[in-house]
């Protein structure tokens, strides 16, 4: 497995902890730096997906922007190294201070989801005497079919403008002297991997577009959001950056001096991170063994939180394989990390490799139970 050999480079170190492969994360990097350059697209990272500043400061380092979710992302991602200019700021709960907050910095945009937040927006930027720079993000209904938790661009999703409220917002905008609507934002979810889903997006911008001029009204830039997937079977593979910008300059039709704008987050860090765990105990007594790690939902939730896949792998090879079920300790029976795992013989003290885990894992690691959080190790620090 990539950047991970065996047990022992990790000796002397207390589990769990998330392991980085630098080195995938840097050809990730160029690639997705080769293939959105080939088009002259705008790349803003999704700062919610990893925020770890190590990471933070590498990606920053490529000439990238960052896509924020609340105002410590943004303050997150100056410090990191993001200049302001290449921040946008979405959110469907802004809150005030967050927002004057992105006005003090000037960030390149504010996406905005709803008529009452753009009336906020510009209260605030009168407050200033500024204008504030907003693109409106739009529902365009298109079904990612996805997880449900993170499907964000159908009628129904608590994101956006539904396409039925933009002729009220239109002319609600004439009004608002204090805001200047630069773009137009799409996002239809995350963990895509049927590009037939981007086509449709591709479709529906294009309708919406044409709809807007046909109103006197040319947006200055797209922004498609993010949403590609990875492949969690193969946690060394890294996304298909190429076939996915080339499917959007085929199908997009982008007006003359428009910007095109993307946020990936999951197919930038997901690869690159691993959770490490040691096993504690082995429970005999069921026809399938319980594996009991150290490691739980508190570490990394999305096995219990979306029933997701993440490929395990043992650092103590044995030419014996069995089926385990990979457990946590937390107190809930959702903390479970594989059914029927296959493995090598696994004993007390052997750890396992949970991989794929750079996205929205540490992120989202919780004191539950008042457990300790889990370290973080990046491979170029590690000694041969």
């Amino acid at each position: 497995m990539t950047g991970i050999n065996r047990a022992n480079q990790f000796e002397g170190i207390s589990t769990p902890f998330y392991f980085y492969d630098m080195e995938l994360l840097t050809r990730t990097l160029d690639i997705l730096r080769e293939e959105s350059d080939r088009y002259g697209y705008r790349v803003h990272y999704a700062v919610k997906a990893n925020a770890n500043t190590r990471l933070l400061k590498l990606i920053s380092s490529y000439g990238f922007g960052a896509d924020c979710v609340s105002g410590n992302e943004i303050s997150r991602a100056v410090e990191c190294g993001f200049t302001p200019d290449t921040i946008l700021y979405a959110g469907v709960g802004k809150r005030d201070d967050e927002i004057n907050k992105a006005l003090s910095l000037n960030i390149f945009s504010l996406n905005a989801e709803s008529l009452p937040e753009l009336e906020v927006i510009n209260e605030l930027a009168a407050a200033r005497g500024i204008t504030a720079p907003v693109a409106l993000r739009i529902n365009p209904n298109v079904d990612a079919r996805t997880h449900q938790y993170i499907t964000t661009g159908i009628e129904d999703s608590k994101f956006g403008i539904n396409i039925s409220e933009l002729d009220r917002i239109v002319e609600s905008l004439k009004g608002m002297n204090n805001i200047l609507l630069k773009g137009i934002h799409f996002h239809i979810g995350s963990q895509i991997r049927r590009m037939s889903a981007f086509r449709r997006l591709c479709i529906r911008v294009n309708e919406i577009q044409s709809w807007f001029n046909s109103r006197g009204i040319f947006p200055g830039h797209l922004n498609l959001g993010g949403g590609l997937g990875i492949n969690y079977q193969q946690p060394d593979e890294i996304p298909d950056f190429k076939q996915y910008f080339e499917l959007f300059n085929r199908f997009l039709e982008v007006r003359s001096g428009q910007t095109l704008h993307f946020e990936p987050g999951r197919s930038v860090v997901g690869q690159s991170g691993s959770l490490i765990t040691r096993v504690l105990y082995v429970k005999n007594e069921s026809a399938t063994p319980f594996a009991v790690v150290d490691a739980g939902m508190t570490d990394l939730i999305r096995p219990a939180l979306y029933q997701a896949f993440h490929k395990i792998e043992t650092l103590s090879p044995s030419d014996i394989s069995k089926k385990y079920h990979v457990v946590g300790p937390v107190c809930e029976t959702a903390d479970t990390f594989g059914k029927s795992v296959d493995l090598p013989q696994i004993k007390r003290g052997d750890m396992l490799a949970i991989r794929s885990a750079g996205a929205y894992g540490e992120v989202m690691v919780s004191s539950y139970n008042l457990r300790d959080k889990p370290g973080t190790i990046f491979s170029d620090d590690l000694r041969d």
